[in-house]
């Protein structure tokens, strides 16, 4: 081979490294942020459960510029363009079965308890901490966007639909010590037309997380959207805040109520509290046990009897009138107060995660 044929080669093999090295840094640098929320993930249980910390920005902002998601189908939408680059997810949220509560520990700190029942579905803590809003962390149901005992987030090709994450809480904690919960409610679905943005179940949760310090901040904001349930469904939401104020937004004919409590502490598990709709819904075994308690105790627990409270009113695997089998998938205690939380798997209640989330 002659000595220019070489030179040539030469020059070939060097400019194909260089493009490949170029396109790696290229892509590297388009999704470093995507590239290390993927790598961030950690396996805590085995049922199972897991943590993600999302580095970058999941568009919010942008997200309620262009108007919102008045249904699951629009934040699909949105969520495909803006965090998977167009990779095909689905958002699903069938029904659920939920309790909440609020209480105060002898030490004067306040507690947001939260069991989520469903039928089984591995779980994930996601951490964000938008650049113009608050840290916070919210407990994610991947059976929602496509997970399950055959597909698992453990590979990283297999984890790519979990950066849907932030646009899937059900309930969480901020670092303002603001907790949220929602709950289902078997009544029609919510879809107020008043002209405002439009949001979601879910990213209603989301925004509250971000963007609220209080429980007065929290109603004010979603005062200011108009709501659209996902699922077809109808939900409530209980809020609690680190200077002990809770409350319950509903949603009945569009309207949103609030129902605060009558003492200084508060349950809700699956039907309607607003006064003249009191036994809409089921979960009313539930609600009696957290207030029985409640009330025994004046709303003085420590986090064990916390959540000790959410065992006993826990649900063992049972048929819904879907005919799917439902059971309590987590339960979690956030301490408003001191930021943390304590989270049990699969009524595991022997093995629980405490995790401190902020300093």
């Amino acid at each position: 081979m002659s000595k220019k044929a070489k030179k040539i080669i030469k020059i070939v093999v060097i400019s194909i490294v260089t493009l490949a090295i170029t396109i790696c840094f290229g892509g590297y640098m388009m999704f470093h942020n995507e590239i290390k929320t993927l790598h961030s993930i950690e396996k805590l249980d085995d049922y199972p459960f897991y943590m993600m910390e999302y580095h970058g920005d999941y568009g919010l902002d942008e997200f309620l510029e262009q108007g919102g998601a008045s249904s699951d189908s629009e934040l699909v939408s949105f969520v495909v363009k803006r965090l998977m680059k167009g990779l095909p997810i689905e958002i699903n949220i069938p029904s659920l079965g939920c309790s909440t509560f609020t209480a105060v520990t002898p030490e004067n700190e306040y507690l947001f308890g939260r069991n989520f029942d469903l039928s089984y579905s591995p779980a994930m803590m996601v951490r964000t901490k938008p650049e113009k809003g608050y840290e916070s962390v919210s407990m994610v149901n991947l059976g929602f966007i496509g997970y399950g005992k055959d597909k698992l987030p453990d590979n990283f090709f297999n984890s790519i639909t979990t950066l849907a994450g932030p646009y899937a809480p059900l309930d969480g904690m901020n670092e303002k010590g603001l907790s949220v919960g929602v709950l289902l409610i078997p009544t029609e679905e919510t879809n107020q037309t008043t002209n405002k943005v439009d949001i979601t179940t879910t990213t209603a949760i989301r925004m509250i997380l971000d963007t609220c310090a209080t429980v007065e901040e929290a109603v004010d904001l979603l005062s200011q959207y108009d709501m659209h349930s996902s699922a077809n469904s109808c939900y409530h939401f209980q809020i609690a805040d680190a200077n002990g104020t809770s409350v319950v937004v509903e949603y009945i004919n569009n309207e949103m109520k609030l129902v605060e409590p009558k003492q200084a502490y508060q349950a809700a598990t699956n039907f309607l509290l607003t006064p003249g709709d009191y036994d809409f819904g089921h979960g009313q075994d539930r609600y009696n046990t957290l207030m029985t308690t409640l009330d025994k105790k004046q709303g003085v627990l420590s986090e064990k009897e916390a959540m000790n409270l959410l065992k006993a009113v826990s649900q063992q695997p049972h048929k819904t009138k879907d005919g799917s089998i439902s059971v309590t998938q987590w339960s979690v205690v956030y301490n408003n107060t001191k930021r943390t939380t304590t989270v049990s798997m699969g009524m595991d209640y022997q093995h629980t995660y405490e995790i401190k989330l902020f300093e």
